[in-house]
């Protein structure tokens, strides 16, 4: 497997065919594999939250999720095959568990919001790949309770849905705890998506890299900051690390 190295962060070069391949192996060797996705917010973020890039160095695989980090390895002279993102991979596992019987464990969003995922999912596949979800609204002291329910579910994956860097920080904290979930990730607001309650961007502008365009119009007053500033101070680290090595 090759790597780009992106602001000290090794990104995988894989396709999501590869990503797919990589989560059967881990569940088949019952091996565990936890990743982190990677997009121009998070490599802004990094810069002064410590947490999330020890995270990203320490989880056993990152991948591109962002069109930007596509676009950036190609300016720096270097090829990301594609962009994966985590809701697609998501998408793609929850078809794997339920072709290779496995099962999924969904935490993270609203009640109402996983509640519908995992109607949608038992409608669509079988009830049998669900091996539990809880909402993603807890205090610390419930974060053992979770883990323990986690554990006991018999899940080979694990999806957790909410917000960047928490997701990132329950699973580097509950990693060991965790050691019998062979397949591990943080996707975000994906389970609102398929539950219907966000909606997603058109394919071509998914292609387009505009993704960001829509939950900004979706999101206004939580999401300006993270893209209008977050989006221009990523392209400048960017533009001033090529010229460095100019």
């Amino acid at each position: 497997m090759k790597f780009f190295s992106f602001f000290s962060i090794p990104v995988a070069a894989i396709t999501m065919k590869d990503m797919v391949g990589l989560v059967d192996k881990s569940i088949q060797e019952n091996k565990q594999l936890w990743y982190i996705d990677i997009n121009a917010s998070k490599v802004v973020a990094i810069r002064k939250d410590e947490d999330l890039f020890n995270c990203l160095k320490n989880c056993d695989l990152v991948g591109a999720d962002g069109k930007s980090i596509v676009w950036a390895s190609r300016l720096w002279g270097k090829t990301l095959p594609e962009r994966i993102a985590g809701i697609d991979i998501m998408e793609n596992l929850v078809l794997l568990a339920h072709q290779k019987n496995y099962k999924c464990f969904f935490f993270g969003a609203t009640e109402e919001s996983v509640q519908k995922l995992v109607d949608i999912y038992s409608s669509k596949y079988s009830p049998d790949i669900i091996a539990g979800y809880r909402n993603g609204y807890y205090n610390q002291k419930d974060e053992e309770e979770i883990v323990a329910q986690i554990v006991n579910s018999d899940a080979n994956i694990l999806f957790v849905a909410t917000s960047s860097p928490k997701q990132e920080m329950f699973l580097s904290k509950y990693k060991n705890s965790l050691t019998n979930i062979n397949f591990m990730m943080g996707v975000g607001g994906s389970f609102d998506v398929v539950a219907g309650i966000r909606k997603r961007s058109p394919v071509w502008m998914q292609k387009m890299g505009l993704e960001w365009v829509v939950r900004l119009i979706q999101e206004p007053g939580r999401m300006w900051k993270r893209y209008l500033i977050g989006n221009f101070l990523f392209l400048k680290l960017v533009l001033t690390e090529k010229i460095k090595h100019w």
